[in-house]
């Protein structure tokens, strides 16, 4: 996905003033004694942004919500998550995220998490589908604990598939950091600029992939699934998507691209139930 990337040639443009969204969420979960259930210490909630806890069995399910309906040109929206140390918990979407054209101004996403000693997150949301002329900066950064576990995925949409839109001007970009125990574990920046379909087309790129998916384990043991990590991959692929594992620092990363968001969901989703030995969130099968 990284490579030398053209920058926009569309002329800058005077945006009109308007009201923008400002979505925010804060959660704090903690156990209601040792070795009890994780519960909720501390929410606050502001903007379009908010928090829903469905009942079921396992770790606590949070699902977050934008009433807003997507993020269009200058929202910004922020998630502060913290995890006291034995807390589990998973964090997913209702649906995937829409970020909609823009006429100049870029909307920035910031998520942070702290996991501490012995917490365990599973961060699952659905997609993000860019539209044409979408501008955005996100920001994923985690500090986790010494025995911390950390597993995200992370699932982009090119262009509205059903529409067969192409990406001919726009910004994606994404950062991520991650440190364990106070030191940096991870650190991965992709930038995508200016036509974005065009750029994908290229084989040191993306090969015309539509679609693309990160997931990151970050869990005592991850670096040592490896050979299960590929197996499962073999095992989940559909015509259409390609995948690929490997394993360092104590951590396992998983890329894969797909022509479209359908299949390289599904593989994302096969994945993850065989790898966790869990059903996916219940808003992913819907």
């Amino acid at each position: 996905m990284h490579g030398p990337l053209a920058h926009s040639s569309a002329p800058e443009m005077t945006a009109p003033a308007r009201q923008r969204s400002d979505g925010r969420v804060q959660l704090r979960v903690g156990l209601a004694r040792p070795g009890g259930a994780t519960r909720i210490l501390d929410l606050a909630e502001a903007g379009p942004s908010r928090l829903r806890f469905p009942r079921g069995t396992g770790a606590p399910e949070a699902v977050l919500v934008n009433t807003a309906g997507g993020v269009a040109c200058g929202d910004t929206f922020a998630i502060d998550l913290t995890l006291e140390p034995g807390a589990e918990l998973v964090l997913t979407t209702t649906a995937a995220e829409k970020i909609y054209r823009s006429d100049g101004p870029v909307s920035r996403i910031v998520n942070t998490l702290h996991l501490g000693e012995g917490a365990g997150l599973a961060w699952l949301p659905q997609e993000t589908i860019l539209f044409d002329r979408a501008r955005v900066r996100r920001r994923f950064v985690a500090d986790l604990a010494e025995g911390a576990a950390l597993l995200a995925v992370e699932v982009v949409a090119f262009g509205r598939a059903a529409r067969g839109e192409r990406i001919g001007d726009g910004l994606f970009a994404d950062s991520w950091r991650i440190r364990r125990g106070g030191r940096l574990a991870y650190a991965d920046d992709l930038l995508l600029e200016g036509p974005i379909s065009d750029h994908l087309a290229r084989p040191a790129i993306g090969g015309g992939a539509r679609a693309c998916a990160t997931i990151l384990d970050l869990s005592a043991g991850a670096e040592a699934r490896l050979e299960e990590a590929r197996t499962r991959l073999a095992e989940a692929a559909s015509p259409g998507t390609t995948a690929a594992a490997s394993a360092w620092n104590g951590h396992l990363a998983v890329r894969a691209l797909g022509d479209a968001i359908g299949p390289l969901r599904g593989l994302v989703a096969r994945f993850l139930a065989g790898y966790r030995g869990l059903p996916m969130p219940r808003v992913w099968q819907s």
